[in-house]
């Protein structure tokens, strides 16, 4: 994402490197730099716009947001610290019975080691302040702890906090055991989600694995044949379709399993993984030379012995395709449960 993306042109003028009140017009300019540089993962640009036009109504006189910016040069946003209103009961530590949770505090690195964080912060506190909100929190991790506890912050900087994203949870109470029996809908959200793969080994006709280049990882450059499954379909029936996806070649059967494969989610992909990996036969120099690449997915055939695809492959990969090919070797499934997100 280029620079440009993450700013919005405020329309209004102001003194650069200054901190001063965010406006409607400031809305989606803190919404993009609290989406690239606060957020976890950023928003898509249908959030952007959503939470922009949301953001601007909030920063209108009357509304619940404050925050404070940094222009910079360009008429873009340098920096930006926004804080969300909301009421509790009045009591000493509230008089006003309105208090206040940080939801931003974020800086262009192009504009970053320039003090701009701890103005727009200290600004912020110093309008919450005039306006008698108190208290306020945050929720603080790494290298922003510093920062807020320079501006004053105490205590613990990451609140415990319940969210309500499904109403509670009733099921049917076993008198005898106490068991609670969940309603079938509810019970399957509680189990373990995966995705299911298949995939096929093919050899030339002295035993080398066949493989193919894919244009789109980079992680796990050589790829046997195969993909994921198709909602409806069985673990063959994947193998079958992808076989003729990705090399023109039809497969008759009858399946012949050669390994199991399972991988914990990581961060390359959020669930876990189990696959079926069957045997494709051997090709013969005719077949392989008439294999028929989708360019979208795939670039090349290779054919080599077993041990020159080590230097060629991540270490897991390497090591499921040898467990593979020893499967066929000695007519023994392979189990092969170490094939995980991430973890290279």
């Amino acid at each position: 994402m280029n620079s440009e993306a993450l700013h919005t042109r405020r329309q209004h003028s102001g003194t650069a490197h200054a901190a001063r009140p965010a406006t409607p017009a400031d809305a989606e300019g803190i919404v993009r730099l609290r989406s690239a540089f606060v957020l976890a993962e950023p928003l898509a640009k249908e959030w952007i716009v959503r939470s922009g036009a949301e953001l601007a109504a909030r920063l209108a006189p009357g509304g619940d947001a404050r925050a404070c910016v940094v222009d910079a040069p360009d008429g873009a946003l340098a920096s930006c610290a926004l804080a969300l209103l909301h009421p509790v009961l009045p009591e000493p530590a509230s008089p006003t019975g309105r208090a206040a949770r940080v939801h931003a505090v974020a800086t262009h690195p192009s504009w970053r080691r320039r003090g701009y964080a701890g103005s727009v912060l200290t600004a912020l506190l110093d309008r919450l302040r005039a306006e008698r909100v108190s208290p306020v929190e945050a929720d603080v991790s790494g290298a922003s702890v510093a920062l807020f506890r320079a501006s004053g912050f105490c205590g613990s900087l990451a609140p415990m906090r319940m969210t309500w994203p499904e109403p509670p949870v009733r099921g049917r109470v076993d008198e005898r055991t106490g068991h609670v029996w969940l309603p079938l809908e509810q019970y399957a959200e509680t189990v373990m989600k995966a995705t299911g793969f298949a995939c096929l080994l093919f050899t030339d006709t002295s035993d080398r694995p066949v493989q193919l280049h894919g244009v789109y990882s980079a992680t796990h450059p050589w790829q046997l044949v195969g993909g994921t499954m198709d909602p409806g379909e069985r673990p063959w029936e994947t193998a079958v379709r992808e076989c003729r996806e990705e090399t023109g070649i039809e497969l008759s059967g009858p399946p012949r399993l050669l390994a199991t494969v399972y991988g914990l989610p990581g961060a390359e992909w959020p669930y876990s993984t189990m696959g079926l990996v069957f045997d494709g036969g051997r090709l013969d120099e005719g077949q392989i030379r008439n294999i028929v690449l989708d360019p979208r997915e795939h670039d090349e055939v290779r054919v080599l012995p077993l041990p020159e695809w080590r230097p060629l492959m991540p270490p897991r990969d390497f090591a499921r395709l040898g467990a593979v090919r020893e499967a066929r070797r000695t007519g023994v499934a392979a189990y092969f449960d170490t094939w995980d997100w991430g973890t290279e």
